[in-house]
């Protein structure tokens, strides 16, 4: 599963040794979390014309029972962790780039197994 936010909160988790959430993870009780095949959605719908954001991989596994699978958008089930995000639980990171049209754009390859 995926978290985008901002490199300079990851600075800060990882300062900290968690993620507890953005504003909007705050309000809603849980860190918002994407599968790879959401991740375009996400992107377009949250994250357009944002500049400095970071990609950050982790194992569904490692994430115990704390992460659910709920529904969401369109009825989809989304990854929710109910708790902080172990900053030392991510297997990568990578720096996202804006598309011409202001979405950041991820390399499909980072997805692969």
């Amino acid at each position: 599963v995926y978290k985008v936010l901002p490199a300079r909160d990851w600075a800060l988790a990882c300062k900290h040794g968690a993620f507890v959430g953005s504003r909007d993870d705050l309000r809603d009780g849980f860190v918002h979390l994407s599968a790879g095949h959401q991740l375009a959605g996400t992107l377009a719908k949250y994250f357009r014309n944002q500049d400095d954001l970071l990609l950050i991989a982790f194992r569904s596994s490692d994430l115990g029972p704390g992460l659910k699978f709920e529904p969401s958008r369109g009825g989809e089930l989304f990854p929710h962790l109910y708790g902080p995000l172990p900053t030392a639980l991510a297997v990568w990171q990578r720096p996202l780039k804006l598309g011409p049209d202001g979405v950041p754009v991820v390399q499909m390859e980072w997805l692969e197994c």
